[in-house]
């Protein structure tokens, strides 16, 4: 058995590789600028390189997998490939946004169809089937999931784990999350959902910025019977190993098309927010989630003009000059930033035609909009935060699996 184990050890490279080192210790070298070195570091393991812990569990099983081009071990050997090695019987894929390869733009429709490699079934989870259907699930023992989250509320990775723990729970099939760390560490942070702005971009009354990795979540879930008619899932989270929040984890590949590297992801919560505005966060460019701007807003020294790329055929703005920031070279941010989109607002040129109604189901609240256009402070509304953020760390303590 486990005729393909790897030895695995990670070296932190700043300008490549899959990264760990501490958020503090990164930013003191970009400020005294020192030329990229290597540093050994203890292993990392994330959930899926724990495959002694896992395999045991699939061996003589039908098996289902949720997965994506994230779902790799650390030499980048795809889970399914490395499972199919190990004589694991893989029945079907099960894709979330983007896809089995993850090269669909966001929000577009994915179809059904095969994986040209492996010659096996893939079901979409997403557009009108964001649930796996009990058909779906037919011949299945147990269900594998692996996706790499970024610690967002609408990174809707989060929310495929809901629908998908739910169906499991229905149609009483084990689900094993294979964990992976939360490249925004311990980062817990923004306004609670409000229930009735629940939606697939929000499903749960939790902060924009979490602050656990998807076990941890997947745990949460089950804990506070958020599923339907409050049924659990039988759970078990592979765990990660040598993992703690305060490591600056870089990704091995992207998790999305519109999320190329760390800057991006470090940002992502801060800038999706411009996602309900007339604003561009660079999608149509090479600097995703790094760069804003319209041609509403004042002329600076900065500017760039979208044009369809993979993961954004049709972006805002195609072809048209848009005046904004440049954020590609600033030091990680450690909570959510609202003074880009403060400033946005404050410059547009129509007001009015600022926000648009997608808006309050990223923000999961109404208040978030009537602050910014009232003119209150940001630490006015960061004070406004705080209760439900002390509640809910409250609750998140109860599923922590990681210091």
């Amino acid at each position: 058995m486990f005729k393909n184990t790897f030895l695995f050890s990670f070296i932190l490279l700043f300008s490549c590789g899959n990264s760990v080192k501490s958020i503090e210790e990164r930013e003191k070298t970009l400020d005294k600028d020192i030329a990229p070195k290597e540093i050994l570091i203890q292993e990392l393991k994330t959930g899926a390189d724990n495959f002694e812990k896992y395999i045991p569990l699939l061996e003589n099983k039908k098996v289902g997998i949720v997965t994506n081009q994230s779902g790799i071990l650390t030499n980048k050997t795809h889970l399914v490939d490395f499972l199919l090695t190990e004589k694991i019987n893989i029945q079907k894929i099960y894709a979330p946004e983007h896809g089995f390869r993850g090269t669909a733009d966001a929000g577009e429709v994915i179809k059904d169809g095969k994986d040209v490699k492996t010659d096996l079934p893939i079901i979409s989870l997403y557009g009108n089937n964001k649930k796996p259907k009990r058909e779906q699930l037919e011949g299945i023992d147990i269900m594998v999931f692996d996706l790499q989250d970024v610690g967002a509320r609408f990174y809707t990775y989060i929310s495929s784990l809901h629908y998908v723990m739910e169906a499991c729970a229905e149609n009483n099939i084990p689900l094993i999350v294979l964990d992976r760390p939360n490249p925004n560490g311990g980062i817990v942070d923004g306004p609670i959902l409000e229930k009735e702005f629940t939606s697939f971009v929000g499903m749960h009354q939790i902060p924009v910025l979490h602050g656990m990795t998807i076990g941890e979540y997947a745990k949460m879930i089950n804990g506070e019977k958020w599923l339907m008619n409050e049924i659990q899932c039988k759970l078990t989270v592979i765990p990660c190993e040598n993992y703690n929040r305060t490591m600056f984890y870089d990704l091995l590949v992207k998790p999305s098309p519109n999320l190329p590297n760390a800057q991006s992801i470090n940002l992502y919560a801060s800038l999706c927010f411009f996602e309900g505005t007339n604003v561009s966060v660079g999608r149509g460019t090479e600097k995703q989630f790094q760069i804003y701007g319209s041609p509403y807003l004042n002329k600076g020294t900065f500017s760039f003009t979208p044009q369809p790329n993979e993961g954004a055929k049709e972006p805002t703005y195609n072809g048209k000059l848009c005046y904004g920031e440049d954020l590609t070279q600033i030091k990680p941010v450690n909570k959510l930033e609202l003074k880009w989109l403060m400033k946005a607002y404050a410059e547009t040129t129509d007001k009015s035609k600022f926000f648009n109604a997608f808006f309050t189901k990223l923000a999961g609240t109404k208040k978030l909009q009537e602050q910014i256009e009232k003119g209150i402070s940001e630490n006015e509304i960061r004070v406004s935060w705080q209760k439900g953020l002390n509640d809910f760390k409250v609750m998140r303590s109860k599923y922590l699996i990681y210091e």
